[in-house]
């Protein structure tokens, strides 16, 4: 009958207390919830303590909103450079030449071997850089990548299709959001969204940060590193490239890299123990250590060009080998530059330039606003609930609202441990979560009313009411749980947001609707002894 286990009930309040615990922090402001964890005993364990806050999207705490476009003819022209460097591979691999070198044509390159024997042997190589694209392992397939022609007179032409090209374009997209996000979260900033916007544009909001340009300086490097030398005088297979030290002359940097971006396991800012200058340490990988070290015993006197996107931000001399996988970018950097710089190394390349379309910036103010209109219209929904619980079910409406109040309370509870975003939709989900939350207990209470009219005794009645309105509850919040886990997974941003709330939302009815409720009635029953209904 209405009976719990010692072990139940203590299990049941052990969760809901931990779960308004954990709410706490996100009920006080940023000054009290620093003086409540100043005044927690040092003694007391640190995970005893809950700290996390929710975390206040763009629409209620304000922040910056960035759409990103990916450079289309700048990825091109990397993918054709690569496509050049790699015909160069096969040519000297298969050991045969090309009349006048690789020419490079709109989209690829272009080579002439008049000789039908170099062709036969050369083209089955270069097949193999045409690789088909969409995803193989699902069987979907959209055409090669390059396309190779030829012409009886020996000119080979390897040009990238339009599929291709519209491939990697989304490839570069998928990339970019990885890299944006290791870049933003390095900067400290909490719950950033970065997601996808059409084929070819990635679009960031951080909440919090009101200094766009910050974001910007990130986001406006592809942060492509390279350690080259400069060229001697003489030299052919150079490229011409602005030095910052030089206000921007131009300067003869050798081609041949000497390590990448790519090689670098670690990059933090210091500054110069000597000259007490900021600067950037770094350290490589095992491959890059062995190149780079190889490369300085070999080069001693020469200077040293650290290419950062195609422009010289130092060029230090070469005093003796560096064999430690490790050394330092200096040069006339402030403090901020020397931080950005140690995060786009650590975060890595970006695989195109991405242009800024749109830049926004959202005031405090606004998030204000929302979050007074969210909390009356949070206030006005509870009072018109409660106060219709109490007035059609009495001491069992009193029971009802008691478990709604816990109930919004374990939703702050798991938002805070998940660290999951509140927008204004999500307010707007805590809303309608306290609506159906009541409304279990409707169904509840309009059961039991129903079997003690039809003669069963007031404990019998409550037993049966509980027991057969449970189904009709789990049916219910399954169906609007899966239409929540639906927005989840094809929604964005505040749909997502709104989805998650809703779902906590659910979760936590099961316990207080229906666990919480019993257990309330089950104690009133015992302890008075009723002869009737309270209402």
């Amino acid at each position: 009958m209405l009976r719990f286990s010692r072990p139940k009930i203590i299990a049941t309040v052990g969760i809901i207390l931990i779960g308004l615990l954990l709410a706490i922090p996100s009920m006080m402001s940023r000054e009290q919830r620093q003086a409540y964890l100043n005044a927690i005993p040092s003694w007391v364990p640190s995970w005893l303590v809950p700290t996390r806050a929710i975390v206040l999207g763009l629409d209620l705490q304000g922040g910056s909103h960035v759409l990103l476009e990916v450079d289309a003819q700048d990825l091109m022209r990397t993918q054709v450079t690569t496509l050049r460097d790699d015909v160069r591979r096969i040519l000297r691999d298969t050991r045969v030449s090309s009349q006048n070198g690789i020419q490079t044509v709109q989209r690829g390159v272009q080579i002439r071997v008049p000789e039908a024997a170099d062709r036969d042997r050369l083209l089955p190589r270069l097949r193999e850089l045409s690789q088909p694209t969409g995803n193989a392992m699902l069987g979907q397939t959209g055409g090669n990548s390059i396309e190779i022609n030829t012409t009886p007179d020996g000119v080979i032409t390897l040009t990238y299709t339009e599929v291709g090209t519209n491939e990697r374009v989304r490839r570069a997209v998928d990339q970019s959001i990885e890299v944006i996000r290791r870049r933003v979260d390095s900067t400290g900033t909490t719950e950033p969204s970065i997601q996808r916007q059409g084929a070819d544009r990635v679009l960031v909001q951080v909440p919090g940060l009101q200094d766009p340009q910050q974001l910007k300086a990130l986001l406006g490097e592809t942060g492509n590193l390279e350690f080259r030398l400069l060229a001697q005088q003489g030299a052919t297979d150079v490229d011409m490239l602005p030095m910052e030290d030089a206000g921007g002359q131009r300067v003869p940097v050798e081609r041949r890299i000497i390590a990448e971006g790519g090689d670098l396991t670690d990059a933090q800012p210091a500054f110069d123990t000597q000259t007490n200058q900021p600067i950037v340490n770094f350290r490589f990988n095992i491959r890059g250590a062995q190149r780079f070290g190889q490369a300085t015993t070999e080069n001693l006197g020469r200077q040293l060009a650290i290419v950062l996107d195609n422009r010289v931000i130092s060029a230090p001399t070469i005093q003796s080998p560096i064999t430690g996988g490790s050394g330092q970018i200096s040069g006339s950097f402030t403090v901020e530059q020397v931080n950005n710089l140690a995060v786009l190394l650590r975060s890595g390349a970006l695989p195109a330039k991405l242009t800024i379309v749109e830049e926004r910036t959202v005031g405090p103010g606004l998030g204000r606003d929302s979050i007074e209109a969210g909390k009356m219209a949070t206030y006005v929904a509870a009072i018109f609930v409660v106060i219709f619980m109490f007035a059609t079910y009495g001491l069992f409406g009193l029971f009802a609202n008691i478990a709604l109040l816990v109930h919004v309370g374990l939703i702050f509870g798991l938002m805070s441990v998940l660290e999951a975003t509140l927008t204004l939709p999500g307010i707007a989900g805590i809303v309608l979560t306290i609506g159906t939350a009541v409304d279990s207990n409707v169904l509840i209470y309009e059961r039991i009313r129903e079997e003690v009219r039809a003669g069963r005794s007031i404990v019998s009645g409550i037993q049966a009411g509980f027991d057969r309105a449970f189904a009709t509850i789990v049916d219910s919040n399954s169906t609007m749980a899966i239409a929540a886990v639906i927005l989840f997974f094809l929604g964005s941003g505040p749909v997502r947001g709104f989805a998650v709330v809703f779902i906590l939302g659910i979760l936590t009815t099961v316990l207080t609707a229906v666990t919480l409720t019993r257990m309330m009635i089950a104690l009133w029953y015992h302890w008075m002894r009723p002869k009737a209904l309270p209402f």
